[in-house]
């Protein structure tokens, strides 16, 4: 029987999918004592054996060190948990675990983690995130219509990491009229936290009755508190200086705006670029809603190869990728920090192969001529992760490669056969 270490902080939704995996297919998972995050994934013997860093982290008692809370629960869990017995079941669990992933957790941390002082706000973004949620609700709640479970006719691990990423969201702000059109998932969700496994782990869970609001003072605490000590005592020097505003303040008429919280206006990195006649969105637009054999020629028909270029990547550790769950899980957290590239960029990257004999590989069109990814700090995390070729835009190998590309087929250089693919737009 499967057993072994679980590194990771109190109320971590990510380990929880492992514990509650644990509970059904009776693995001996123990939670590592006083683990400080930011200090104890930090040190060199934690580093030896997760040389990301990341948390949650499983060392199994024969020595397996994992990371990618997926891929834990995926490894303590047993076949019902898995729905081994049937081949399209066992896709689909892995399919709604990436779901989990890609289109509802960044927008939950987006919506959320404002609320609780844990990022700045931003009221464009927030509201962005607020109709991406909407829409994973729907997708949910029109499933659920004729099914009790995601996948089969009992609790596997699509329940249980879908249910633990919606966790936050039904706690802080999908208050009542927000969830109540969405009945079946509401259904589904309360089935799923009130199963005896999934309460040893989460207790007894409160919906939320009053969504949260970003406070700016609780903001402000927060930055304090990160500030440390010696910037508090440097603010209790000058308290007159302090009081000044706030007198100045009274003798103006109050402003109902006072308290919405402002944006902040970030510089344009494509700013000194030109803009060329490319229209990006027209494409996108094009491409989402007519098939391929139309939405390629007109790609080539409306590309300003004078502003605009096409490169080719490829992901420069293939030889370590395993399950292929995972290897899209890396694609789909590349496209999540490249966010605020979406304007500007289109990209469509696939994965060939099977587990544990894969590629990963696409095609980007961007504004300019040169790597983008210099252009911003968000941009910079995963590039270096890929080679990266310009590839000559008149040329019938490049127009081969957007052919495929685009339309998820073919091989890759080893012959590995498509399996998957998402797309950056």
């Amino acid at each position: 029987m499967v057993g072994g270490i679980l590194y990771t902080y109190p109320d971590n939704f990510r380990a929880f999918k492992v514990l509650i995996a644990a509970q059904y297919s009776g693995a001996t998972v123990t939670v590592q004592e006083n683990f400080v995050f930011g200090e104890s994934n930090t040190a060199k013997d934690f580093l030896a054996k997760f040389p990301t860093g990341k948390v949650p982290a499983f060392e199994a008692t024969d020595g397996t060190c994992l990371t990618e809370s997926n891929a834990i629960a995926y490894y303590v869990g047993n076949s019902a948990l898995r729905a081994s017995e049937s081949p399209v079941h066992s896709a689909q669990v892995i399919q709604w675990m990436q779901f989990a992933d890609s289109d509802i957790l960044p927008a939950s941390c987006t919506w959320v983690f404002p609320t609780l002082g844990a990022m700045q706000f931003n009221k464009q973004q927030t509201e962005r995130a607020k109709d991406d949620v909407k829409k994973a609700m729907k997708v949910l709640n029109d499933h659920l219509l004729h099914h009790t479970y995601l996948v089969g006719e009992r609790v596997s691990l699509a329940d249980i990491a879908v249910a633990c990423t919606l966790l936050q969201l039904y706690q802080h702000v999908m208050d009542p009229n927000f969830r109540k059109a969405y009945g079946n998932t509401n259904r589904w969700f309360t089935t799923i936290i009130n199963q005896p496994q999934v309460k040893k782990v989460i207790g007894n869970f409160q919906l939320c009755e009053k969504m949260a609001q970003f406070d700016p003072k609780k903001a402000a605490e927060a930055g304090k508190a990160a500030g440390g000590e010696k910037k508090g005592k440097k603010e209790d020097k000058k308290p007159k200086e302090e009081k000044k505003p706030k007198e100045k303040k009274k003798e103006e008429p109050e402003d109902p705006m006072d308290d919405e919280p402002k944006p902040i206006k970030q510089k344009d990195p494509f700013e000194a670029i030109p803009k060329g006649n490319f229209d990006m969105d027209d494409f996108k637009r094009f491409y989402s809603n007519n098939d391929e054999v139309e939405s390629v020629p007109y790609f080539w028909q409306k590309f300003d190869k004078e502003n605009y270029t096409i490169w080719r990547c490829d992901y420069k550790y293939a030889d370590e990728l395993t399950m292929v769950f995972m290897s899209c899980n890396l694609i789909g957290g590349m496209f999540q920090r490249l966010d605020k590239l979406r304007k500007n960029c289109f990209a469509s990257v696939c994965l060939f192969g099977e587990n544990n004999n894969s590629t990963i590989s696409g095609i980007f069109v961007w504004r300019g001529h040169d790597l983008v990814f210099e252009l911003s700090d968000d941009w910079k995390i995963d590039y270096s992760s890929y080679d990266w070729k310009k590839l000559d835009s008149d040329a019938e190998e490049t127009k081969a490669l957007v052919d495929q590309y685009f339309k998820w087929e073919g091989t890759d250089k080893e012959g590995r056969k498509f399996n998957q693919g998402k797309i950056f737009k």
